[in-house]
C-alpha cells in the first residue's frame, strides 16, 4: 500500500511518462508483464489441490455467489442516487469493484491464519479469477455502453483470451516441468506481479492527472466512496458468515467462505481496467473504490483472522 501512494504521488508530479505521448513503451511492458503473471500463475496452480476441494460444493457455491452476484446486487440500487455525468463515473467505479473476482493469495493466508478450510479457500480464490473472465465483463457492459467509452464485449474478450486466459492454460499445461521452479521463486515472482500492477497503476493515474481528471471530483465524493466501501465490506463479510451459518457449515468452511467471499482482487482489477477502459481516460477514478477496498479489507481480515487463532478448537 504504501508504494501504491508512492506511485500515486509520481504519478501526480511526473504524468508525462505515463501519457501516450511519453517515449517509455509502458503500455506494451504492462501488456507482456500482465500475461507472464497469468502465466506463472498457471504453473503456480495445483490441480491435485484443486481436486481436494471441489468436492465441498456447498462453500464453492456460496463464495463465487457472494463474489459475483451478492456484491453486485448491493452496488446496483444505489443508481439512482448517481444520475450526473460526474456521479455516475463514481458508481460504475462501485460497480467494477463489485464484480470484480476474490483476491488469492490473502485470501489464503488469512484462512491459513485463522485455521479455516485452507484447501476451499485455495479452490475458490483461484477458480474465482478465472470465472472473473467472464463474469466481470458482462456485468460491466450492462451499463458501461451508456457512457460511449467505446466499450466492445467481442474486443474486450479477446483481449481476455489472448493476455489473461491463455497465458494461464500454458502455465498448467508446462506446469510439469516448471511448476516446481514457480514454488521454489514464489516470493520473487510475487514480487514481479506486484511491480507490474504498480505499473498499471502509474499508467492509470497519469493518464488521469493529465487529463485533470480528478479536478471535478469534490472532496466529499471521495469521503462517501470510503465510507460506502466500508460498507460494502462489512455487508457482504456478515451476511456471507450469517449464510454459512443457517447452512450449518463447519467454523473451517464458515471462515473460507467470509475469508474469500468478502476479497476483491487488486491484480486482476488493475489489469481488467487496463482492457474493459482502455478507451477511457478515468481509469484512475475507476481504480480508486477498489485501492480503498483492498487496503480495508487486508486490515479487517488480518484482525479477523487474529481473533479466530486463537480460538478454543
Amino acid at each position: 500500500m504504501l508504494s501504491i501512494i508512492v506511485v500515486i504521488l509520481v504519478a501526480w508530479f511526473f504524468p508525462q511518462w505515463g501519457t501516450k505521448e511519453s517515449v517509455l513503451p509502458i503500455e506494451t511492458i504492462s501488456s507482456i508483464g500482465v500475461s507472464l503473471i497469468f502465466f506463472f500463475y498457471g504453473l503456480k496452480l495445483s490441480p491435485e489441490k484443486l481436486k481436494t476441494g471441489l468436492r465441498n460444493w456447498r462453500l464453492h457455491l456460496l463464495v463465487q455467489l457472494s463474489t459475483f452476484l451478492l456484491f453486485p446486487l448491493l452496488v446496483l440500487p444505489l443508481r439512482p442516487l448517481f444520475q450526473t455525468a460526474e456521479l455516475n463515473t463514481i458508481w460504475l467505479a462501485l460497480l467494477f469493484l463489485a464484480a470484480l473476482p476474490s483476491t488469492v493469495s490473502s485470501s489464503v493466508v488469512m484462512v491459513s491464519i485463522a485455521r479455516g478450510n485452507v484447501a476451499g479457500a485455495i479452490f475458490n480464490a483461484s477458480i474465482s479469477g478465472l470465472i472473473g473472465i467472464a463474469i466481470t465483463p458482462l456485468w460491466m457492459g450492462l451499463f458501461v455502453p451508456a457512457t460511449n467509452t467505446g466499450y466492445d464485449l467481442g474486443s474486450i474478450y479477446l483481449k481476455l483470451l489472448l493476455e489473461i486466459l491463455l497465458p494461464v492454460v500454458l502455465g498448467i499445461s508446462l506446469q510439469r516441468y516448471g511448476g516446481k521452479w514457480a514454488q521454489h521463486y514464489s516470493k520473487q515472482l510475487t514480487l514481479f506481479d506486484k511491480s507490474v500492477i504498480l505499473l498499471i497503476i502509474y499508467k492509470s493515474f497519469a493518464e488521469s492527472f493529465d487529463a485533470n481528471i480528478y479536478s471535478s471530483v469534490k472532496p466529499i465524493y471521495f469521503a462517501v466512496i470510503a465510507l460506502l466501501v466500508v460498507v460494502l465490506f462489512f455487508l457482504v463479510y456478515f451476511l456471507t458468515g450469517f449464510i454459512a451459518r443457517q447452512l450449518h457449515f463447519s467454523i473451517e468452511d464458515q471462515v473460507a467462505a467470509q475469508f474469500c467471499g468478502s476479497k476483491k482482487s487488486l491484480v486482476h482489477g488493475t489489469v481488467f481496467s487496463k482492457i474493459l477502459f482502455a478507451q477511457s481516460s478515468s481509469i484512475g477514478i475507476m481504480l480508486l473504490p477498489l485501492m480503498l477496498f483492498h487496503a480495508f479489507q487486508i486490515f479487517m481480515v488480518s484482525i479477523y483472522a487474529g481473533r479466530l487463532a486463537r480460538r478454543v478448537t
